[in-house]
């Protein structure tokens, strides 16, 4: 999952335009836990208005649409996942130690939980797997970049001879399997759950 589309976005200088942004961000993120819990046909503009005590029109004008709530809420995990996941393994070198780190950060988000619900794709994805349209489209293009971007740690471990010759995308196929399985056994209260998953998957990249 990556960030390459953030630094298109424009700035917000006007001041009803940042009280909007305010208070759209502090919408989808309740809508986010929401959704990760009850997935995301459990939201609604009413919903949302009641569970935050505030007006339907308010909700509407931020959002004009159901679908497009969807969207800004997906948008919305996407970011916050990156900022708990994805960027703080930036530090650690290119390769297995940085695949670890998004491992180990994963792990962390999933048992914390980051969201009331846990994982948030975990939730919406098998919702909106066979059902075409705009918030399908959004959630698989996340999971297309999540998965390049465990690919691309794995092309790195490659070429820096750390693991033998490998099908990257293959493994990165099996490490998100068994990380979606540990996000179930963790919602399901299974104590040794992440040990292993850090079993599993250190056992998958062949050492040189």
């Amino acid at each position: 999952m990556t960030d390459d589309t953030t630094s298109s976005r424009p700035a917000v200088t006007d001041g009803r335009l940042l009280r909007g942004a305010r208070s759209r961000r502090a919408v989808t993120r309740h809508a986010v836990d929401v959704a990760s819990a009850e997935g995301l046909n459990g939201l609604s503009l009413g919903r949302l208005a009641s569970d935050l005590d505030l007006s339907k029109s308010g909700i509407q004008t931020l959002f004009r649409t159901k679908e497009n709530l969807h969207l800004a809420t997906v948008e919305a995990a996407r970011d916050l996942f990156l900022d708990a996941v994805v960027h703080p393994a930036r530090t650690a070198a290119p390769g297995l130690a940085r695949l670890r780190a998004i491992v180990e950060n994963w792990i962390a988000y999933a048992e914390r939980p980051l969201f009331t619900g846990g994982c948030f794709w975990s939730a919406n994805l098998p919702e909106f797997d066979s059902r075409p349209g705009p918030v399908r489209d959004a959630l698989a293009r996340q999971r297309r970049d999540w998965l390049s971007v465990i690919s691309a740690e794995l092309r790195h471990a490659v070429d820096a001879g750390e693991t033998a010759p490998l099908d990257a995308d293959l493994t990165a196929f099996q490490i998100d399997a068994i990380l979606n399985a540990t996000n179930i056994a963790l919602r399901l209260d299974e104590k040794d759950a992440t040990s292993r998953a850090r079993r599993a998957i250190e056992a998958l990249p062949p050492r040189p």
